[in-house]
């Protein structure tokens, strides 16, 4: 199941089943959310609330609102289909969440009238309009579970999110809304008594001046900052550079128009030193993503020159101005090393040469060298910038050909599967599957397009050296690589990837590279397996991956494990019955496990559980982190009447950062191996000759072990 499908294939979050194997994750969610909610402790809250964010009946919600809800669910549980769960013209009491399950929607007259399923919600009607029940609710199969909010809470809660909301207007209109918050509980379980109030929505000059306003100055670090660090990381959603620098500029010479001479000599200090605050985190967190761009790097000048200027005669900005110096000189330095344009080979996408050099980013101004097919399999080889769109790639390819007229540049995968490119997209090359080729072709020439006999993938199980190898060496190199890739992936591009690219007009290479490393790894499981023709040795195969993804999971390279057992679990890998039924049990256990960890019920929560008490350096499984970034985006609006939403921004800002806490540590295990270069394993898993065709997988499958009549 490769990346771009197993998202979709996936369960969707707040949907699923209880865990395979049962036991201590299920039994702790019902600890949580049985009892009286009242005597919830504040780990039970925490557990429910997590739970909350994945439900898409709940995507609407502020975070307030969701841990309001935490407080007051309540667990409710039925053994046998058929059961009623109230009927129709009875009052409403409660709204319900279906967990796990379905149930029939039953109206009289009508019969069913439609069935809903694990994350959807019914009941709400009746307690909005106070009225009777508009239909009954049947179970549909055994053993149903939800979440119940009985009417008092839904009522008293829902009525509480427009009375602790604060609208700021200018000329009539909202231009900021603030939601009252209580402080953060203690870890005692008790909460503090005061409040402030977070920003919901609003227009991104007002939600800029708000966030500057809260800066505290006699702290390093505050909740505003985490609110300002939110806004600094998502702002290319709702105020790109070009409009964000000059409105920085404002901010920093603004001057008060009232008030006492030290009042007013107060208030320009401060809220220059606020700005130079702002300023310093934008630019570490944007880092040489800034020197791609002209308005950044002559707005940085400008600035440093602004700041070195006030110093002299305000001596509070001094030890701020050193600061901005000794980092603005890194992001110049950094950025002169980046400005040396690398050449991208197409078939790695390496830096340059064969050579095993350690990984580096790519640039959008690097130069990719692109063969670009045609129908009759010849090419023709052009340079491109990285970011090139598909109108560039054409207009190059068209001064070879010698016309660009009706031309169409086409992805073809190894299966036939052809995707036409639109004319903005930029960094095509990057979007290719595995063995994916790019072609150019007249509309009326797109049926003809066939796969390179080169896209086939290996023809010959690599099997010969690969047995050789042990298995912790190959997880050992094969984290190393992967991390080199993960560490190469800007936390913009996931905001990019999440908004569309075209839509911001940024590059995502290295994400794409880093999710296609999943694909390769998937397919070179079932590949290395479906090419090996002797049972016994099928067998040895099977033993060798699950003890590499063990390995994999030790170095807690999350990413690549998903990845083998993922292989493992293909139908081409998994209807070997012959092969499966001679792996010793000590391995089927193992493996049994493993699919546990995987499965993707209540939103994948045996692998969250794990993940949150792992220490850095991790390899996050990434599809999961995409899926939940889309989630959110498509799940919530970006702008509300006219206003940025910004509780989505928060929330998308949240998952970015778990991948800032996961490199927040270099690889380097304490491990032997770490000294040893292994230079073949090395090579080996750095460049994965696969099979990518699933109907050819299926056929080798087919060859190995014939089905059973």
């Amino acid at each position: 199941m490769r990346v771009d499908s197993c998202i979709g294939d996936r369960e969707q979050p707040g949907y699923g089943c209880e865990v395979k194997g049962g036991g201590s994750q299920d039994e702790m969610e019902s600890r949580a959310v049985e009892g009286c909610p009242s005597e919830r402790a504040a780990d039970d809250l925490e557990i429910i609330y997590e739970e909350l964010l994945h439900i898409k009946a709940l995507s609407h919600l502020s975070t307030t609102v969701k841990r309001e809800l935490a407080g007051v669910l309540i667990f409710e549980s039925h053994a046998k289909a058929g059961t009623v769960l109230f009927s129709q013209g009875e009052e409403g009491t409660s709204w319900y969440i279906i967990l796990k399950g379905s149930v029939n929607v039953v109206i009289y007259g009508k019969g069913v009238v439609c069935t809903l399923h694990e994350g959807d919600d019914f009941g709400k009607l009746a307690l909005v309009n106070d009225a009777p029940r508009a239909a009954s609710i049947v179970l549909r199969e055994d053993n149903c579970h939800f979440l119940r909010v009985d009417k008092e809470d839904f009522n008293r809660i829902l009525r509480d999110v427009e009375a602790n909301t604060v609208r700021l207007k200018e000329h009539g209109q909202d231009v900021l809304v603030l939601e009252k918050s209580h402080g953060r509980t203690s870890s005692h379980g008790a909460s503090s008594s005061h409040y402030k109030y977070k920003v919901m929505s609003g227009t991104p000059e007002k939600i800029l001046e708000h966030l500057l306003e809260m800066i505290r100055l006699d702290s390093q670090f505050s909740e505003s900052d985490a609110a300002l660090e939110d806004f600094v990381l998502m702002h290319c959603v709702f105020i790109p550079n070009t409009q964000l620098c000059p409105v920085l500029l404002a901010h920093y010479h603004a001057q008060a128009l009232q008030g006492s001479d030290q009042e007013k000599l107060d208030y320009t200090v401060n809220n220059k030193r606020r700005v130079i605050r702002l300023v310093m985190q934008w630019a570490a967190v944007h880092g040489d993503q800034l020197q791609q761009e002209d308005v950044p790097v002559a707005f940085l000048e400008e600035f440093l020159v602004a700041v070195s200027n006030d110093a002299e005669s305000i001596p509070a900005l001094r030890d701020q101005l050193a600061e901005l110096e000794r980092r603005l000189k890194q992001h110049t330095e950094d950025a002169s090393v980046s400005q040396k344009k690398h050449k991208v080979l197409l078939r790695q996408f390496s830096m340059g040469d064969e050579k095993l050099q350690k990984r580096q980013p790519i640039k959008s101004i690097d130069e990719i060298l692109l063969k670009v097919y045609c129908c009759d399999h010849t090419y023709t080889t052009i340079r491109a910038p990285v970011a090139a769109s598909v109108r560039e790639v054409i207009g190059a390819v068209a001064d070879k050909l010698g016309s660009a007229e009706d031309l169409l540049l086409v992805s073809l995968s190894s299966a036939g599967e052809k995707v036409i490119f639109k004319p903005n997209d930029v960094s095509v090359f990057s979007t290719l599957s595995v063995n994916g080729r790019l072609f150019v072709c007249r509309r009326d020439q797109l049926d003809s397009l066939t796969p390179l006999p080169e896209q086939d993938g290996s023809s010959t199980a690599l099997l010969a050296g690969f047995e050789l190898m042990s298995s912790k060496d190959v997880a050992y190199h094969m984290t190393s690589y992967d991390w080199e890739l993960f560490h190469c992936v800007h936390e913009l591009e996931l905001i990019y990837h999440t908004f569309g690219r075209q839509n911001v007009k940024k590059t995502t290479v290295n994400l794409d590279l880093f999710l296609r490393r999943f694909n390769e790894i998937q397919f070179w499981v079932i590949t290395e397996v479906c090419l090996c023709s002797q049972l016994s040795k099928r067998v040895q195969l099977l033993k060798k991956f699950i003890k590499i993804a063990a390995h994999c999971k030790e170095y807690r390279n999350l990413n690549a494990f998903f990845a083998i057992i993922m292989g493992l679990s293909n139908p081409a890998v998994c209807r070997l019955s012959q092969t499966w039924e001679k792996l010793p049990s000590k391995f089927k256990k193992f493996y049994g496990e493993f699919e546990n960890f995987m499965d993707p019920s209540r939103n994948h929560r045996a692998y969250r559980l794990t993940v949150s008490k792992l220490e850095p350096p991790i390899i996050p499984f990434m599809p999961l982190l995409i899926k939940d970034m889309t989630f959110t985006h498509e799940g919530n609006k970006t702008f509300i009447d006219c206003l940025v939403n910004f509780e989505k921004m928060r929330m998308i800002a949240n998952t970015v950062k778990i991948v800032r806490y996961c490199r927040s540590q270099p690889f380097s295990p304490d491990s032997p191996l770490a000294s040893k270069s292994h230079p073949e394993v090395r090579t080996y898993v750095r460049h994965l000759n696969v099979i990518d065709n699933q109907r050819t997988l299926t056929q080798l499958s087919h060859g190995l072990e014939p089905r059973r009549s």
